[in-house]
């Protein structure tokens, strides 16, 4: 084989791994990669499984944001050396309700003339923590000793968002949002009592 025929074949290889590489970059650019194996989607619409009818006012809302700090240790390894810290960012809400539906005769009492009214309210209730998945996030800050901290697995994202939403209803139940909530519903009660001319007065 001559030299120029072994240079007419280097250069045809070099030329043919510029145009696929060109071309990689063209289908990369409009969402296409030719390497990536075709994808067929079979997933059912949502089904509505049942509508149910609440009697409850939506009172107040507590926002809440978590952060959790995790050290995990090397094993076999001293102390002095660090292993992984893993930071979890949490964001959520906690809604607090009164329930109507457990108003009873005997916690509504009208007076002979009409104009007043004595209500009874049931205890507010606080829902569950509802984490906003967009704006919740795990910030992982490596040691320089990667090699070694590599091989030990973060907490698993399903246990932070259990351990801030526990520590998140933990906060909901110190704070006054159960206050906030009893408030806003006898302002909420007393504007619809005034529009029928009954004053309105609660008791505990």
């Amino acid at each position: 084989m001559t030299t120029l025929v072994l240079f007419k074949r280097m250069a045809f290889v070099a030329v043919g791994a510029v145009v696929a590489l060109a071309g990689l970059g063209v289908a990369n650019e409009y969402g296409f990669t030719p390497f990536q194996p075709p994808q067929t989607d079979r997933s059912q619409p949502a089904v509505l499984m049942s509508i149910q009818n609440l009697s409850r006012y939506e009172a107040a809302v507590a926002n809440f944001e978590k952060v959790i700090d995790i050290q995990d240790e090397v094993a076999r390894i001293p102390g002095i050396i660090p292993g992984r810290r893993t930071l979890f960012v949490a964001v959520g809400t906690v809604d607090a309700y009164v329930d109507l539906s457990g108003l009873a005769e005997k916690d509504m009492t009208l007076s002979e003339d009409g104009k007043s009214v004595t209500v009874r309210l049931p205890e507010p209730e606080l829902e569950k923590p509802n984490i906003d998945h967009a704006k919740s996030h795990v910030v992982d800050t490596r040691t320089t000793f990667d090699k070694i901290s590599d091989f030990i697995e973060l907490p698993q994202e399903a246990k932070l968002y259990l351990r801030a939403e526990k520590d998140m209803a933990a906060a909901a139940e110190e704070s006054e949002l159960r206050k906030r909530a009893t408030a806003n519903t006898e302002a909420m009660l007393t504007a619809t009592f005034d529009t029928l001319g009954i004053r309105a007065t609660f008791i505990d």
